[in-house]
């Protein structure tokens, strides 16, 4: 893989660990900011938000900008959001400050994903996804608990500092390690790559399938990612400092999700989907049933890591290989899909809490996110998956 690919994930790491971060931070800046739990997790759906519209906005000003200029402007951007919600003491503010964070997030990944795409072999784009992806699934593995551990330590506006400083070699590693040239101008701008062109692959129903379905099954990871931290100290009854653990394990599993993804992807996308899908919705129903027990806790969020990110990221390579026609719009529309996931994810999770479910309701929430997944997307497993070399209209 060409070490731009890296170079960008170092970026992803960043903006990963901040996207994550609040799954261990929402009751500090609930008691904070003086809001209920369910109101601070919507913090995560305000970022979403602010992804999803910006994926395709950004996405396309960007487009007309030369690569390394827009991942730099977006990580500074994003870094500066990050300052002002440090030093806000209203939620609001807090929110507005996340939703701009997430603007600059949308349009770095669109943009890095449509870079990634155009540095590798069209058979290749699975395993440069997992390379760049591999960034968020690192800050779930240390930037995440890291984050958590300082929050505890100092405070969630620690962590919002740590975030801005991290910006900092992440910007230097944009400008010193992506190739000028690298991206698209106007001048470079065929005909048949106009913005117009480009929107109009939405309607393929193939792209809209696949981009349904990884929403569907980000919002499941999100459900309960989102509300951990209670499933973690009240539900199993462990300390505060055994989030960062649980946090840990569920990053360990995502980075040995992405891996897989990275390496089936391309060539058997179909069994990650057939065998992939059914095991998630069982480990979500297992952890439901088990989450009082502290050994199943643990190791089921391991396995739900892994499962998680196995099919979200094949679903997402399968937009970019869907989205091949709009290759500036492409990593958006995958931006927006992953989003509009982690959106809806939380909003259904909080609408549990209130529940008999109590705790648990994010819980049997994704399990049941996955399963309408699962019902629209085995019978047309084949379509959304072909085989190597089969041809599917």
């Amino acid at each position: 893989m060409p070490l731009p690919l890296y170079l960008l994930a170092v970026a992803v790491f960043a903006m990963g660990t901040s996207e994550f971060m609040l799954a261990g931070l929402v009751p500090d800046i609930a008691t904070s900011l003086d809001v209920s739990v369910g109101t601070a997790g919507l913090l995560t759906s305000a970022f979403a938000v602010g992804m999803i519209v910006g994926a395709p906005l950004m996405a396309a000003l960007a487009r007309w900008w030369p690569a390394r200029a827009s991942l730099l402007g977006f990580v500074l951007v994003f870094a500066v959001a990050h300052v002002a919600g440090a030093l806000t003491t209203s939620f609001a503010v807090l929110a507005v400050t996340r939703v701009i964070a997430a603007l600059a997030n949308a349009g770095f990944l669109a943009v890095a994903l449509s870079t990634a795409a155009t540095l590798v072999a069209s058979d290749r784009k699975g395993r440069a996804l997992a390379v760049l992806l591999s960034g968020t699934t690192v800050a779930t593995i240390a930037g995440v608990p890291g984050g958590a551990v300082l929050g505890t330590v100092l405070g969630w506006r620690a962590t919002f500092w740590a975030i801005a400083l991290l910006c900092l070699p992440a910007a230097f590693g944009v400008a010193k390690g992506i190739p000028a040239r690298v991206g698209r101008t106007p001048r470079d701008t065929r005909a048949g790559s106009s913005l117009r062109h480009e929107i109009a692959q939405l309607a393929m129903p193939k792209l809209v399938l696949v981009m349904l379905l990884g929403a569907l099954v980000n919002a499941a990871t999100f459900a309960t990612f989102t509300f951990l931290t209670p499933i973690v100290t009240d539900t199993a009854g462990l300390g505060e400092l055994w989030v960062s653990v649980v946090l840990v394990l569920f990053g360990a599993g995502s980075f040995v999700g992405v891996t897989l993804a990275g390496r089936l992807s391309d060539q058997r996308p179909g069994i990650v989907i057939a065998v992939g899908g059914p095991l998630l919705l069982l480990g979500w129903v297992a952890l439901a049933a088990l989450a009082a027990q502290p050994v199943a806790l643990l190791l089921l969020v391991f396995v739900q890591g892994t499962l998680s990110f196995a099919l979200g990221g094949t679903l997402i390579a399968r937009v970019l290989h869907e989205a091949a026609g709009a290759p500036t719009m492409g990593g958006s529309y995958a931006t927006a899909a992953l989003n509009i996931g982690a959106a809806g994810g939380p909003v259904v999770a909080a609408a549990t809490l209130g529940t008999d479910a109590g705790d648990l309701g994010p819980v049997w929430a994704s399990g049941l996110l996955v399963a309408v997944a699962l019902l629209i997307g085995l019978p047309l497993r084949r379509f959304i998956a072909p085989r190597v070399g089969q041809a599917i209209r």
